[in-house]
């Protein structure tokens, strides 16, 4: 009986082969849609699993209250994980300081690069279950050694045994290699740590951290821990939660109201943004909902498709019906039927979605910033994927094996059946579902581009044009380089100037309190200013804009006791006249320091280009490991970047020659934004398309049920325009319905997901109404062809028999 079944539905796909090339085909796309979107969601959702003890392992948290704000922060004082161990060490395996710096030169002879690691202490790579390919998870026990991780260790070593070779980090550090672990996957919060060097080598290369290693105020290093066995997170996390009030001041503890807090490593990911001191629904989390709910309905889009086409097959599969009814066939037998049919629809779609998937994946990859595979040797993929298929082809032919079995054989032979007149509600439905979900995607798709093209248009306070930036990693360097180097640059002419900061362009690595000016209320919170030392040529060389006072110069000594604050600091300030006014300045960890306001500039955009600008001071510093060069414009990028790098590794030869362009840089912060809209923008495509399908399967359906009414119309004396019209009439009001409906639907949400930008664009009218007239030309467009075709019919052929 099965292969009989299978036989007949093979039988009516080779029949109807344009039928049956649009069923395969919308349905491949819809499941390739579904699987590529499962894959990213699994991805998300087994974050850091790659780790065995995931389930016990917790990061430090610190909340203070800070411009009447809490603050939450992973950012501790090193003395922390000693009080951990000490007091509350019944409760943990393990208690891990780590401080993870990115820029490290590890260099093995004339091999060198610049690369992101940890410094851990020696429980780590047990705690993180490191998988190792040489050597052991004990080689960091030793003061002086060094794990690496696979692609590290190849491209240092190649395929020689790298264990007990000697390597240099940053080089004044000699490590010796002790071990080699397995690439960290993307989907691991240590994916970029391509080295693991012990905590206590960190110490002995840094003068400023060994006086902090005492210090409660220098809060600097990361704290992980693992808990034993048992041991219930969130109540040592209770106990734990006023660590910090005893090892600071009554004042401190008054203001700042300290807590410590423990995160689990589960939730470190889809759980990781905070707003005043209460974990929110991360960006990642709301992702994976989106991106969930849109696969899914374009899975259902698909399905919708295959039972629009199914039924516009009715008229021809009613007779069919009726004879194999008349020849004693059950409704069951029938429904089997249809359902085989739909079952051996969707095995070729999955088969054909695979070939889909395996092609796009690289593209998919870079689009969503991961490292997918298909997992085709895992047999739970298949058992997952054979459920898919069962799913969606039940799903899928339900409605046509529940309708066209329901056909009266008398009816059907003697001619006089009729579908009813609200036969073709259901499917109207589905088609308003359909276009409903692919305005809401455009729409979405349009007003996430224009966010980013609003935000990207913001002024960012400084001139881009022909400007590289890179990091000296070198003690050299440091030893008094940097006037040789910028010397000798500008006489080759391959740059107009250069500048060094302790921050790069692009982000802030130090912020801090303690200042005070006057008309600063004392009982008031402490501010927190972004800190960046420069050198006297930095304004000329990025090209900052004065709004009142003037730039730092070498001619004047007294420069060095002044501040440039920015216009955000001005304004937080509340000085009418800032320039010439004194600001003192105390620190934590140092003593108080007298300045004097020399100027104020426009703010430049240095953090998040969505975000307000933050308050900042710029002192003065000799050298900087953050240089910023301004290529001549008058050469070309290939001849001024030759020169620069052939002075460069003569007066810094250790240091690492990596380079990038300010405005690339910059254009980085866009990624997460564009890769939501260009996924946006492709699944808006893709749903289009096959709700154009799902019309062309209606349009073909209502010519077949029509075609009498037509010729008709025609012998009476109606024109192809005007059965054209109306035709297209009931499809262009099931678009208006869906407009309607997404429209509200998408201004709601997309307005809530405006809100979390403080710069935004707004949802200008043209937006809705350009959507509304693009979608109504593609539903147009789409259905001409068989209202066209049906109204260029002869009649005699379809009233022939009346």
């Amino acid at each position: 009986m099965i292969k009989n079944y299978l036989k007949m539905a093979w039988r009516g796909l080779i029949k109807n082969k344009v039928s049956s090339f649009i069923n395969i085909g919308g349905l491949s796309i819809g499941m390739a849609v579904a699987l590529l979107i499962a894959l990213w969601v699994l991805d998300e959702l087994t974050f850091d699993q790659y780790h065995d003890n995931y389930k016990q392992i917790a990061q430090v948290l610190r909340q203070d209250t800070r411009d009447g704000e809490r603050i939450t922060s992973l950012y501790h004082p090193m003395p922390l994980a000693s009080e951990l161990r000490n007091t509350y060490g019944s409760n943990f395996k393990y208690v891990v300081m780590a401080r993870q710096v990115e820029n490290h030169l590890i260099a093995i002879g004339d091999k060198k690069f610049t690369q992101q690691g940890s410094f851990m202490e020696q429980d780590a790579p047990d705690m993180f279950s490191l998988k190792m390919l040489n050597g052991s998870r004990s080689g960091l026990q030793a003061p002086n050694s060094i794990l690496l991780s696979a692609s590290l260790a190849k491209k240092l070593f190649g395929t020689i045994n790298p264990i007990n070779r000697v390597l240099k980090i940053d080089h004044n550090l000699n490590a010796k290699v002790t071990g080699v672990y397995e690439d960290l996957p993307d989907n691991s919060d240590f994916k970029d740590a391509s080295f693991i060097a012990p905590f206590d080598l960190y110490i002995t290369s840094a003068g400023w951290i060994k006086s902090a290693v005492n210090d409660w105020g220098n809060q600097n290093v990361h704290v992980y821990v693992q808990t034993k066995p048992g041991v219930d997170l969130e109540k040592i996390s209770n106990q734990i939660k006023d660590l910090y009030i005893s090892h600071i001041s009554p004042e401190k503890a008054v203001k700042r109201k300290p807590v410590v807090k423990l995160q689990p490593m589960d939730r470190w990911h889809l759980y990781s943004k905070f707003e005043n001191g209460l974990n929110v629904t991360s960006d990642e989390l709301k992702f994976v909902w989106f991106y969930g709910i849109i696969g899914g309905m374009v899975l259902l889009m698909a399905c919708i498709n295959f039972m629009n086409l199914s039924t516009a097959r009715s008229q021809k599969r009613a007779i069919e019906v009726g004879i194999r009814k008349s020849v004693g066939s059950s409704r069951s037998q029938l429904i089997l039927q249809f359902y085989s049919e739909s079952l051996m629809v969707a095995v070729f779609s999955f088969a054909l979605a695979i070939a889909i998937v395996q092609l796009a994946l690289p593209w998919f990859n870079h689009i969503a910033g991961k490292s997918m595979i298909l997992p085709l040797t895992n047999h739970l993929f298949w058992l997952a994927g054979f459920t898919f298929v069962l799913f969606t082809g039940l799903l899928a032919g339900s409605y046509p094996a529940l309708y066209l079995s329901a056909f009266e054989p008398t009816k059907v032979i003697k001619g006089t059946f009729s579908a009813g007149r609200f036969a073709a509600i259901p499917r109207k439905i589905l088609v308003v579902v359909q276009f409903t979900v692919s305005i809401a995607l455009i729409i979405g798709t349009i007003t996430i581009y224009r966010q980013i093209q609003f935000t990207r248009n913001r002024p960012i306070g400084y001139s881009q044009t022909s400007l590289l930036t890179l990091t000296v990693n070198s003690p050299d360097y440091n030893n008094g380089k940097y006037e040789v180097l910028r010397n000798e640059l500008k006489k080759t002419g391959a740059i107009t100037e250069m500048a060094g900061s302790s921050s790069p362009l692009t982000g802030i690595n130090s912020m801090n309190k303690g200042f005070s000016w006057a008309g600063k209320d004392p009982g008031a919170y402490d501010p927190t200013f972004n800190t960046i030392a420069i050198t006297p040529e930095y304004g000329k060389t990025i090209g900052w804009k004065f709004i009142d006072g003037r730039d730092f110069s070498r001619t004047f000594t007294s420069d060095s006791s002044d501040l440039i604050i920015n216009q955000a600091a001005a304004k937080l300030m509340g000085l009418k006249n800032p320039v010439g006014e004194p600001v003192a300045w105390a620190p934590d960890w140092g003593k108080k320091t007298n300045f004097k306001i020399l100027g104020v500039v426009k703010d430049m955009i240095m953090e998040s280009p969505y975000s307000p600008v933050n308050p900042s001071v710029f002192f003065l510093q000799r050298g900087g490991d953050n240089l910023f060069l301004k290529i001549n414009p008058h050469l070309s990028a290939g001849d001024a970047l030759n020169k620069i790098e052939k002075v460069f590794k003569s007066v810094v030869p250790d240091a690492q020659f990596d380079y990038k362009f300010v405005d690339e840089d910059y254009a980085a912060k866009f990624a997460a934004e564009e890769r939501v809209g260009q996924l946006a923008g492709c699944l808006a495509s893709l749903a289009i398309f096959i709700s154009c399908i799902g019309l062309f399967g209606m349009a073909s359906f209502m010519a077949e049920q029509r075609t009498k009414e037509i010729g008709v119309r025609k012998v009476l004396g109606a024109t192809v325009f005007g059965l054209w019209r109306l035709m297209s009439k009931d499809f262009v009001i099931l678009v208006i319905i869906s407009l309607f409906i997404a429209i509200p639907i998408a201004y709601y949400f997309l307005h809530s997901w405006l809100q979390n930008y403080s710069y935004r664009t707004n949802l200008s009218w043209w937006i809705f109404a350009a959507t509304a007239l693009g979608t109504v030309m593609i539903t147009l467009l789409t259905v001409s062809y068989q209202s066209i075709k049906a109204a260029l019919a002869n009649p005699v052929k379809s009233l022939r028999s009346e």
